[in-house]
Parts: C-alpha cells; structure tokens; sequence
C-alpha cells in the first residue's frame, strides 16, 4: 500500500510498504477515508522527539471503513465508518478503568523510552515515534487498529467524514482542556492558540456555559476563522496588550481558566523567543513555552491552567514562584479521546459543533511534503491538511 513516511529532519515522502494484517483478535483493519495534519507532528519533523526512524508511517488523527475484524471484535464489522481515537488504549486496566485513557498501561508497547523521560510511560499512538510505541500511523491507504472495541467509534449517518475527522484528536483534546481544566458556567475563559485545538478549546469552554471566552494568537486569518465558527472574542499578540485586555475584560481578576494549546516550539516576540529558540537549538532546553509562562502569569489568582499542547522534556524559566503564590492550579494531558468522541459525535450530529473549516486544504498522499510545509509556514491561510488516500 502507499504511505506518508517520516524520511529525515523535514522531510516527508511517499513509500510502497506492506498491507497492516490483524495480529490479535481485538484488532481490525480500517481503510482510510481522510487523515490529517497535527502541529504536533511538527515536533517530529523538527528532530524535537528524536524516537523517529525512516520510513516510518506519519499521521494519527483519522476516519475511515472497516474492511476486516479480528475474532473478538464484538462491536464492529465489515463496512462500518469509524472514526478513531488517536491514543491506543485497552480498556481494562486501572487507568482505563479511570476514563484516562491516554495513560493506559497496555496501549503502549514500547515503555521503556518514556519511563525513563518521565517515571512512567503514556498509552500508545498512532504515527508517534518509537517512545509511543512504534505504530504505523494513519497516513496510509489502511491501519491496523488495536483494541478497536475500545478505540474506534461508529459515525453517525448524518455526520460529514470532514467533520466526524476530527473528534479523532482535536476536537477530543480541545474538549478535554475545558472539562478538565474545570470550565464552569459563567467562568471566563483564555486560551493560547488559534490553530484547530485551541478553536477545539474555545468552543467547548462556550459549550459549557463559560461567559466569555477570549482565544490569543498572531496569525488574523485563524483569529477570523475563530470569531467566525467559534464564537470566540479574539486578541492578536503581536498587537495587543493582552495583559491588559485580559484585565479589562474580566473585571481586574484574570480569567478563571487559562489553556495553552501551542507546544513545545511556540513563538513568542522579542527578546524571550530568541532566548528560548537559542536554548532550543543548542539542546540546553528541549521546549520553548512563552504562552505557558504568559498563562500563568495571566491566570487569576486560585484559577487553573491546562496544558494541552505537546511538550517533551525540560524548560527552562518555568514561573514556579507564580504557580505557588498564585494558588494556581495546573494541570496537562495527553487526550482521552475514548472518554470524549461518543459525546462529540452526537453534538457534531445535532450541529452543536463543526468542524469542516479546520480542514483548509485536501490532497492525496503523494503531495505529502507540500502539505506538511503549507501547514507548517502557515502559508496560503492553512489551519489543517487533509489527506485522502
């Protein structure tokens, strides 16, 4: 089959590489309708997770048929749409049993990577390097699906393949930073990133009742985009003085629930950024965090600050005296996609949530390496490429 691999620092192209066969009785085969681009792949093309080998198969956040099931598939067969939740999780051990399904003991079968970066290792992904467990990912024309009675979820007739793809990772994540950074009704909510997870963000805070909600970026074409679908008020970095806006629009307090929904190699102006790109570069640091410091910096006192973007290792100038004297609370996850995507497929089916305008421009597999530097530069207004094998 053909398949978008990861060829070097950068550098993307398209392979012939062997067809995904069923290893164990959970597993079923999915023939991909639509796979798209994450800002978080950019951090392995950047050399910044350096678990990647070549030809390894890129791509996690898809949609797609069931073409064949493993013999204890009990809840899907031939023919079905699915969409699937980008981490691999069983289901059945204690952190499943918790609804954390991204810290899954089972779903990653390559631990030994992470419990040596962080204590212990997450679940499994799909296109995420070895230290996630080496599985091919979802830039392909088919995928092996493990534990797809637990991962994989039928979409309802009436929902788009554009917009059912993604409550596979962004819209999951996005609702994931709301709920569990605690969003209230008449709570006022900031969050840092307008690319598709923060506008995920944003929409679940208004969802769940938040009285404003304020998303802070540099790029107007996202920020309109935004405004427009979401419903969000908007800010412009570059532009405004968003510590003072901040204050203004929540009554001299800060907001009560602050996201970052940037990552690890996060642009920030001035003198800071070229501080932190430095470090960056020469390995002194492996994560650059100017919306997370700002976040933290912003939120009200007593609030909470969710971590929703992807970030690897250490940082430095982390405003621990902040958090501290603050009372923040401050909290991160890889998403739980298995807890969140039944719930958003039934609010995309009552149109409650939408998400076709994330998916800027569609290509096939073998214009691979333009989409991935359209989405990376910015350029020509991407917010998402979408491939269709």
């Amino acid at each position: 089959m053909k398949a978008l691999c990861w060829e070097g620092v950068n550098k993307v192209g398209t392979r012939d590489v062997p067809d995904p066969r069923i290893r164990n009785s959970g597993d079923v085969i999915v023939r991909v309708r639509q796979s798209v681009t994450c800002g978080s792949d950019l951090h392995l093309l950047g050399g910044y997770i350096p678990f990647m080998r070549q030809g390894d198969v890129l791509g996690h956040e898809f949609l797609g048929d069931v073409v064949e099931v493993g013999a204890g598939v009990r809840r899907h067969t031939v023919g079905d749409r699915v969409v699937v939740s980008s981490f691999i999780a069983c289901g059945r051990c204690w952190y499943c049993q918790r609804q954390e399904f991204s810290l899954c003991d089972n779903g990653n079968t390559n631990p030994a990577i992470t419990e040596r970066l962080w204590g212990a290792a997450p679940g499994g992904c799909f296109g995420y390097s070895h230290a996630m467990g080496g599985n091919a990912g979802s830039h392909a024309e088919y995928v092996r699906v493990p534990f797809a009675d637990v991962g994989a979820f039928t979409v309802p007739d009436g929902v788009s393949d554009t917009r059912a793809l993604f409550a596979s990772d962004s819209a999951a994540t996005g609702w994931m930073g709301a709920d569990l950074g605690g969003v209230r009704p008449g709570d006022i909510v900031a969050v840092w990133g307008a690319g598709a997870v923060g506008q995920m963000a944003a929409r679940a805070a208004i969802l769940l009742g938040a009285e404003r909600v304020i998303c802070i970026d540099r790029f107007d074409y996202r920020l309109a985009m935004t405004a427009r679908y979401v419903g969000a008020e908007t800010l412009n970095y570059e532009r405004d003085d968003i510590g003072a806006e901040l204050l203004e629009r929540t009554g001299g307090r800060g907001p009560d629930v602050c996201i970052e929904a940037v990552g690890m190699e996060a642009h920030a102006p001035g003198p800071q950024g070229a501080y932190d790109m430095v470090k960056q570069q020469l390995r002194l640091q492996t994560d650059r965090t100017a919306p997370l410091r700002a976040a933290i910096y912003h939120c009200r006192k007593g609030g909470t600050v969710f971590v929703l973007g992807v970030f690897a290792g250490a940082v430095d100038k982390f405003p621990l005296g902040a958090v501290m004297n603050k009372g923040l609370t401050v909290r991160g996850a890889q998403m739980h996609g298995q807890r969140y995507i039944p719930m958003l497929l039934e609010r995309m089916a009552r149109g409650e949530l939408v998400t076709e305008h994330l998916a800027t421009h569609m290509m096939p597999l073998d214009d691979g390496q333009r989409g991935y530097d359209i989405f990376k530069d910015k350029a020509d207004g991407c917010v998402r490429t979408v491939f269709t094998p």
